[in-house]
């Protein structure tokens, strides 16, 4: 009697298991087809709430001024957002074409003259003598010089269609993004009560809350923090590019930008800048020049500290170094994702240790 109860047990046991195990991958095979689904969509979507988290202060302001108006409000953010993106590429975009037309134009014609390097380029450290030689060279016979550098001019023309054709697709990425972005600032309140209703499940009611209000935070400061002071720097530097005239200020303002977005050190472009201004200006305006390129270069020190991880109770140095691992990992997304992500691992540490710290005091009182 009791092995035939055993067997039938067995038999019900699985059954339930084979039943549990097919629901199982049925909702995972459900999962993995959603998501190849939504795949495409998921960098604009990601991207679309970074922006909109970001601006959301700003939002609310503008609503609050326009008698609490979402949809206007939104519109009016998400136009300002589109023409302060699509007006400088555009603008970008033709200088550039424009000045490449140009260059073709008078190779062909021959008539492209390069003038001569000054007396001083030769006394430059290291690369004065090799950069006098080819410098003078290409001012007396270019064709000789592009026959000498054909494969590395290939080379670099090919990488420099691989980036512009990279960047217009980016450009087209960002547009759709604004405009996501836009929709969710006016959906915020009820996608917000969402991300607290998802993180509550996690981590109960007031913990989910607080998660949800330290991914806002962290988002914002490095928005503030990395892409704010990096917008300063280019400025900056292409006050100082305009005030000496330097050709196409333009490209060389944003070459800057991209450098401080993905931190890299900006002196990188400044530098040979620095090294072009000596050749053609007097020696009192190079140095100024370079003073300002200088300080320039070295803003980011100061004002990252400044933007940082303001209002929040994380230490500054956290969130730059999660912003900084992010974007080694991910890219440029993975300046928020990273900063998010360290941010919130190291607020759950933080709140492991205080628990512990509290349950071992209460054991003490306890044993006293």
């Amino acid at each position: 009697m009791n092995d035939s109860k055993k067997s039938s047990d067995d038999k019900v046991f699985q059954a339930r298991a084979l039943d549990a195990a097919i629901r199982i991958v049925l909702l995972a095979l459900l999962v993995w087809w959603c998501f190849n689904i939504v795949r495409p969509f998921i960098l604009p979507i990601l991207w679309g709430a970074i922006f909109a988290v970001a601006l959301y202060p700003l939002f609310l302001k503008l609503q609050s001024m326009l008698g609490g108006r979402l949809k206007l409000t939104a519109t009016l953010i998400t136009l300002a957002a589109l023409a302060l993106l699509i007006i400088p590429t555009v603008i970008l975009s033709q200088s550039l074409a424009a000045n490449a037309a140009k260059l073709s134009k008078e190779i062909e014609a021959q008539t492209l003259t390069i003038p001569p390097p000054s007396e001083k380029v030769k006394d430059w450290p290291l690369i004065g003598k090799r950069l006098d030689q080819t410098w003078r060279l290409a001012s007396t016979n270019l064709d000789a010089v592009l026959d000498k550098f054909t494969p590395q001019l290939k080379a670099g023309g090919r990488k420099l269609l691989s980036f512009a054709a990279g960047a217009g697709v980016e450009v087209i990425m960002i547009v759709i993004a604004i405009i996501i972005a836009g929709v969710l600032m006016v959906y915020a309140h009820s996608g917000t009560q969402a991300m607290e209703t998802i993180a509550g499940r996690l981590m109960g009611h007031e913990g989910g809350k607080k998660i949800v209000n330290l991914i806002g935070a962290t988002i914002r400061s490095v928005a503030q923090g990395v892409l704010g002071v990096a917008l300063i720097q280019s400025i900056l530097a292409g006050i100082g590019f305009m005030v000496m005239g330097v050709p196409y200020t333009g490209l060389w303002t944003f070459v800057v930008l991209v450098l401080a977005v993905v931190q890299l050190p900006t002196i990188l472009v400044l530098g040979p800048i620095i090294i072009y201004v000596f050749s053609i200006a007097e020696t009192t305006p190079a140095v100024l020049f370079t003073i300002w390129s200088l300080i320039v270069g070295v803003s980011d020190t100061f004002l990252k500290p400044l933007f940082l991880g303001r209002g929040m109770d994380i230490p500054m140095l956290v969130i730059l170094l999660g912003a900084i691992g992010g974007m080694v990992l991910s890219g440029v997304i993975g300046l928020f994702v990273g900063a998010v992500v360290l941010a919130v691992g190291f607020k759950l540490f933080v709140a492991w240790l205080n628990q512990s710290a509290s349950t071992a005091d209460e054991h003490v009182q306890i044993e006293s």
